[in-house]
């Protein structure tokens, strides 16, 4: 699940799915830390910072974007570099992104369609089930 620290700030998965997740024992799969890039264009956080915070996360891994050497790099010098951040830590980070991040706008997987290919390939989600087209007749 997308998993960031613009997250937190609007229809939040860590606030809201996260501590059931951790509560029943189930691993997490953190993703989108750095929103394909989005978050970095809101100038609030570096790139180390987006993913220490992912990292600092009750997640079994996180998964980040490497489609270059330099982005690779960065993916290792976080690991390298991560160590738990404290709450004042946490804190400071969401307080430098929670008036860009209030509104979802660098977070477009939560906003729009842009990243949900069955909005292009409608044909991928098969025929509606019959209960459906039965509630849709009501």
């Amino acid at each position: 699940m997308p998993l960031n620290v613009m997250d937190a700030h609007y229809r939040s998965f860590e606030k809201l799915v996260l501590p059931e997740l951790v509560k029943r024992r189930i691993g997490v799969l953190g993703m989108k830390p750095l929103a394909n890039g989005l978050i970095l264009r809101s100038k609030t956080v570096a790139a180390i910072e987006c993913l220490h915070y992912a990292l600092n996360l009750p997640t079994s891994v996180v998964i980040t974007g490497c489609d270059s050497m330099e982005i690779l790099e960065q993916a290792f010098t976080a690991a390298r570099t991560f160590r738990p951040l404290s709450e004042a830590e946490k804190n400071a980070l969401l307080q430098k992104t929670a008036k860009a991040a209030t509104s979802g706008k660098f977070e477009l997987f939560k906003t729009t369609s842009i990243f949900d290919s069955t909005t292009y390939h409608p044909d991928w989600l098969g025929e509606e089930p019959e209960r459906v087209k039965q509630v849709m007749r009501a």
